[in-house]
C-alpha cells in the first residue's frame, strides 16, 4: 500500500536549516532566527491535517516514508520510517526526526537527513519569502 500527501508552504528569510537531528514544516507565518530546524512556513497542513490513509500506513514501523522537497527547480529526497507511536496531533507543525523520539508533531522517524543535511543551494531558495515549497510525503508499507 502506498499513500501520497502533498503540502505547500513558503520560504522565509530567517530559515537557517542548521539543526542536526530534525527538520520542521510549520503553519506559522513567521520564524524567529532561533528556529534552526524549520525549513518552510505558512504550510497548508500540519500533522493533524494529514490524510487518515497516510496516517494508517505511517503507523507501521515497516512503512518507508519518502519526503520530497521541491523549491525553485531544486529537489531533495529524504528517507525516513513510520512508527506505531506516531499520534499526528499537532495543530501547526510537522517534524521529521533522525531519532526515534515521537511527540504530536512527529510524522516520521529514523530519517537519513535533518535540516543541516539539506544542500545549501536548496536552503538559499528556502530563505526567499516568495518561494513556494512543495513537500510530497509518500508512505509505503514494505513487507
Amino acid at each position: 500500500m502506498k499513500v501520497t500527501e502533498v503540502i505547500y508552504a513558503r520560504g522565509h528569510e530567517n530559515i537557517k536549516a542548521t539543526h542536526k537531528t530534525t527538520m520542521e514544516i510549520t503553519k506559522d507565518p513567521y520564524l524567529t532566527p532561533r528556529g534552526d530546524c524549520i525549513i518552510a512556513v505558512k504550510a497548508n497542513k500540519a500533522a493533524v491535517d494529514l490524510n487518515p490513509k497516510f496516517k494508517t500506513v505511517a503507523l507501521n514501523p515497516n512503512a518507508e516514508i519518502t519526503i520530497k522537497i521541491e523549491v525553485s527547480g531544486i529537489k531533495e529526497i529524504v528517507k525516513a520510517w513510520g512508527s506505531e507511536k506516531l499520534t499526528f496531533t499537532h495543530l501547526k507543525d510537522m517534524v521529521i526526526r533522525k531519532s526515534q523520539y515521537v511527540c504530536g508533531r512527529t510524522i516520521a522517524v529514523k530519517a537519513n537527513k535533518a535540516a543541516l543535511d539539506l544542500p545549501r543551494r536548496l536552503v538559499e531558495k528556502l530563505k526567499n519569502p516568495k518561494s513556494v515549497v512543495k513537500i510530497t510525503l509518500t508512505a509505503m508499507l514494505l513487507e
